[in-house]
């Protein structure tokens, strides 16, 4: 750990502007992946039922975008726990700690932004199976 305050405050800007790029770098994705979902979700609701190759297609795309989106959150989710893990270190030498008090004081009745956005993929999974299954059935 360095000891210099004046390196620990320039490693701390640095900290909390990767951490601040890595989370737009998710909202980006984030958007990517609904937009995609919504999009498939309408294409094979679209689709006539006797098409079931192309519903199938259909499907199994979007439920590896559902896999692929849920794992990308979960790797989101690890990298910023690791940004700010050091930021909360660096933060030690300083004479303020405003993102481990914010983390500290949070009301328990907060629910992480991570565990409400990992079960949209879920949702989209659930929505891809009804209408695969709808049009197997019709």
């Amino acid at each position: 750990m360095p000891t210099d305050r004046d390196t620990i405050v320039e490693l701390y800007k640095l900290a909390v502007e990767t951490a601040d790029r890595t989370s737009a770098r998710r909202a980006t994705a984030n958007a990517f992946f609904l937009t995609v979902q919504t999009a498939l979700a309408g294409l094979a609701a679209a689709l006539p039922a006797e098409s079931a190759f192309a519903g199938t297609a259909v499907y199994l795309a979007a439920l590896t975008l559902c896999v692929t989106w849920w794992i990308q959150l979960g790797t989101y989710r690890a990298l910023n726990r690791a940004r700010f893990a050091a930021i909360s270190e660096l933060e030690a030498d300083l004479p303020v700690a405003l993102f481990t008090d914010e983390w500290a004081g949070r009301p328990r009745a907060y629910i992480e932004l991570g565990v409400v956005e990992r079960t949209i993929p879920y949702v989209f999974a659930a929505i891809h199976t009804l209408t695969f299954a709808s049009m197997l059935n019709a």
